[in-house]
């Protein structure tokens, strides 16, 4: 436990470093979700309630897709380059690897989270600390499996990588449109809502829209966490077993 532990440390930092050396492209990569959140949001404003409580959660649900599923991409940069393959030569654990790559994008991903909830409070999102606090635990979960699943796509797709970049964005834009992430499925037709409740985002972000409001013991919390709990379990049984049978072509 000790050494994954410290593999697992030194991967995550070796991950992180570029990020802590360039803040900016942090910011850069919330612009999208601010145009959103300001533009998109001040148009539903009193169509769906409290428009800010329906709609901040959405967003998060949004970048947890974009942030963790693509960030495969820097795996297969580096599966492209070469570079990964001096990696896997060292004694460091394959699931430390994976765990630690997961780690960088989790925590990026929660400061981004937190920037964008301070900025919606002023607008009149109304903050429910512990319906935050279990929100973004939960976000969390779902993105160790979405970030999993993506370097199991890096890695199958390496070293063309055109099998990730088909994939990735066949699936991703899908999964938001058919989760009521934007706009309500409620006003969509029958056969519209009846795909998106296969849609595993849907019961996330169900739960996490029930979590914002403060509304801790709505049954979609239960579905929602259930949900991301079985996306993680998934994408990390891939992704160690990738991993660990070193999927690199040269």
């Amino acid at each position: 436990m000790t050494t994954f532990l410290r593999d697992t440390a030194t991967v995550f930092s070796r991950e992180v470093r570029p990020a802590l050396r360039n803040p900016v492209a942090l910011v850069f990569e919330m612009g999208q979700p601010l145009l959103f959140l300001f533009l998109f949001g001040a148009l539903l404003d009193g169509a769906v309630g409290s428009s800010w409580q329906w709609f901040v959660p959405g967003i998060l649900v949004m970048m947890c897709l974009t942030g963790p599923m693509s960030s495969g991409y820097s795996l297969l940069v580096e599966l492209i380059g070469g570079s990964m393959e001096r990696l896997m030569v060292t004694p460091l654990s394959r699931t430390a690897m994976l765990v630690g790559r997961a780690l960088k994008a989790l925590v990026l991903l929660l400061v981004q989270a937190v920037l964008i909830i301070l900025m919606a409070i002023p607008l009149g999102f109304e903050l429910h600390a512990a319906g935050v606090l279990a929100g973004l635990a939960q976000l969390v979960v779902f993105g160790v499996g979405l970030g999993a699943f993506s370097f199991v796509l890096a890695l199958r797709s390496a070293p063309g990588g055109t099998l990730f970049y088909v994939v990735s964005q066949s699936i991703l834009f899908p999964l938001l449109l058919l989760s009521g992430v934007l706009l309500p499925l409620e006003s969509a037709p029958a056969w519209l809502r009846a795909i998106g409740q296969v849609n595993p985002v849907t019961y996330v972000v169900d739960a996490q829209r029930a979590l914002f409001a403060g509304d801790l013991a709505d049954p979609s919390v239960l579905y929602g966490t259930a949900s991301a709990c079985l996306i993680a379990a998934a994408g990390l049984a891939l992704g160690v077993r990738a991993m660990r049978k070193g999927l690199i072509r040269g």
